[in-house]
């Protein structure tokens, strides 16, 4: 029987992403900041819809802002690995990067009572680290790579490109990897904000996106019997109240079309099952 899957995931980053980049003055953090009435706002359409998602907080958001945080737990929402600080981790060393993992994992665990099961990096781009110290920490899956669409794959430690030379495949680990896509991602969209030598305009229609959106599903549905897309969402992004309109349209859409809403950690689960029994 075919079955369809989604996973809702959200980057509950807040102001982590501005500091990160070295926007610390007002307006850019309360632009994070708005992430509080994002997230009020998405609990309230999931509810709805009775369906579960996923929620990457760093640390930072979960000790900035704890009363939202322990409302995501409350409504069995997964919470999942996003740094602390949201600096990615290519940008640290092996040693920052690891402390970096383990306090995000105490935030983590003071939260919600256990370790994340998932990790999700900051701007999705690893280190040559990285997947090491997810199996050394014993996650379950990462959600950062970009390998595929619909189907998880192992993921691989020690992938190496250098100009003039063929492509060196690393080894691939027990680790889940559920793909990801800018395509599928709200920020690239929508967002806008400028630094001395960086642009991203955003501002795009959410009703023109979120149709695109809508032909992603569409377009697994048409190819596989068993499949499992990931939208990516930032409560400061989508939280806005035209898109949440647009959002809830995309809501109804795949309701309509059979869609199986599940955790990422859920969907890894199965993923594994299924695909490496």
């Amino acid at each position: 029987m075919p079955r369809h899957i989604v996973c809702l995931t959200f980057d509950f980053d807040t102001a982590s992403g501005f500091i990160a980049r070295g926007l610390t003055t007002p307006t850019p953090l309360s632009r994070g900041e708005f992430g509080r009435i994002g997230a009020r706002r998405i609990l309230e359409l999931l509810k709805r819809y009775d369906a579960p998602g996923t929620w990457f907080t760093p640390g930072f958001t979960i000790e900035s802002f704890p009363a939202e945080c322990e409302a995501i737990v409350a409504a069995g929402h997964e919470i999942g690995h996003h740094s602390w600080a949201h600096v990615p981790p290519a940008s640290q060393s092996r040693a920052e990067e690891e402390a970096d993992m383990a306090r995000a994992i105490e935030s983590i665990v003071k939260l919600t009572g256990a370790a994340p099961r998932g990790y999700r990096s900051p701007s999705w781009d690893l280190s040559d680290a990285t997947i090491e110290l997810l199996v050394a920490n014993g996650f379950d899956y990462d959600s950062s790579l970009m390998g595929a669409d619909y189907e998880p794959y192992k993921a691989r430690n020690g992938d190496r490109g250098k100009v003039g030379e063929p492509f060196h495949f690393g080894r691939e680990t027990d680790l889940m990897e559920m793909p990801i896509s800018w395509t599928m991602d709200d920020h690239p969209h929508f967002e806008f904000y400028r630094t001395p030598d960086f642009l991203m305009p955003g501002l795009q229609s959410p009703r023109a996106v979120m149709e695109s959106w809508k032909d992603e599903f569409t377009y697994m549905k048409k190819i596989t019997d068993w499949g499992i897309l990931t939208y990516t969402m930032h409560p400061y992004v989508i939280g806005r109240g035209y898109r949440m309109l647009a959002f809830e349209g995309l809501m109804d859409f795949l309701g309509s079309e059979g869609a199986v809403f599940l955790t990422m950690a859920d969907a890894a689960r199965e993923a594994r099952a299924r695909l490496f029994p």
